[in-house]
């Protein structure tokens, strides 16, 4: 898959298919609509593309609202992107410029003239254009005046897409990321670097790598402890992780941290990925350091039976 931030550099002499949206989370209902697009393009010898934007529409539009939590960065969206098979993956730098383009000059200027598409396969509800101005009657128009095919998503599938968004937002923060798994297909991932911490977990013998997500606005599951998979350099390694406050000690900064089973590397500022299978447990405030052992203890007994290690 080539990946484009700049569309001056898409060029193909092949029929483009293409469907366009942000496309967060990659879940199965746009795992879907992909799939749908690259067998549509295998049928006429063509090129499957997916347009999409970045930063998020809504950080541009509305940059304090602070509420928006994303399912995916750009970097995991790329990666979800190509393991479905998608020639280009084209990402617009979204602006407040681009933002006020109309519609007939977005479809003219980027999908006729710079993407050359023969084909657009869209949502009967999706908006285009400067204050959403542009939907599917309008694109109907479009597609007759420069002469290319559209082909509309059906309600059903949109609605499907829709709801697995804001389910998967719904179940990650009850904390139920083995339902979140199910919309999505796959295990909910954070990607982030591993930073110094209070090395609090290694004088108990348990020792932690605190994570700092890339990304401000990528939704963290709810605090707790959870049976994860860690991938570092591509190696998947087993572990349970704790996302919260660490109570039972005096300081309350929120962190992710991460422990991982029969590992003893310096893994210190390099970036690692983090898989959520299940969550086991409530973060809790113990009395003292031995009981939190203790708890500890117990807690590596069951997610080792859970991941079966």
């Amino acid at each position: 898959m080539k990946v484009l931030y700049d569309i001056a550099e898409f060029k193909t002499d092949k029929p483009v298919v293409l469907t366009q949206g942000t496309f967060d989370g990659v879940h199965f209902g746009h795992r879907k609509i992909l799939t749908h697009v690259v067998n549509e393009a295998k049928k006429i010898g063509g090129e499957s593309v997916l347009l999409t934007f970045y930063p998020h529409p809504r950080l541009v539009l509305y940059p304090d609202d602070n509420e928006l939590k994303l399912l995916t960065t750009i970097e995991e969206k790329v990666e979800l992107v190509e393991s479905l098979g998608i020639d280009y993956l084209v990402i617009i730098p979204f602006t407040k410029e681009f933002s006020r383009l109309r519609a007939s000059e977005f479809v003219r200027d980027i999908l006729v003239e710079k993407l050359m598409l023969s084909k657009l396969i869209i949502g009967y509800d999706h908006r285009f254009g400067r204050n959403r101005e542009g939907g599917i009657v309008e694109m109907i128009n479009f597609a007759e005046v420069y002469d290319f095919e559209l082909e509309e998503i059906s309600a059903q599938d949109v609605s499907e897409s829709i709801v697995s968004s804001t389910k998967i937002r719904k179940a990650l923060l009850a904390g139920e990321v083995h339902l979140a798994k199910e919309y999505l297909g796959a295990e909910y991932t954070i990607t982030g670097k591993v930073e110094e911490g209070m090395q609090r977990g290694t004088a108990i013998g348990y020792p932690t790598a605190n994570v700092r997500v890339n990304s401000s606005y990528k939704l963290i599951p709810k605090n707790g402890v959870y049976a994860v998979w860690v991938y570092i350099d591509e190696i998947k390694y087993a572990g349970m992780l704790n996302v919260g406050y660490n109570p039972t000690f005096e300081d309350k900064k929120w962190s992710i941290e991460v422990h991982i089973f029969d590992f003893a590397k310096n893994i210190y500022h390099q970036e690692i990925s983090i898989a959520f299978v299940s969550r086991t447990r409530d973060e809790q405030r113990f009395d003292n350091v031995a009981i939190l052992i203790n708890q500890l203890r117990e807690d590596e007994r069951e997610i080792r039976a859970v991941l079966e290690v």
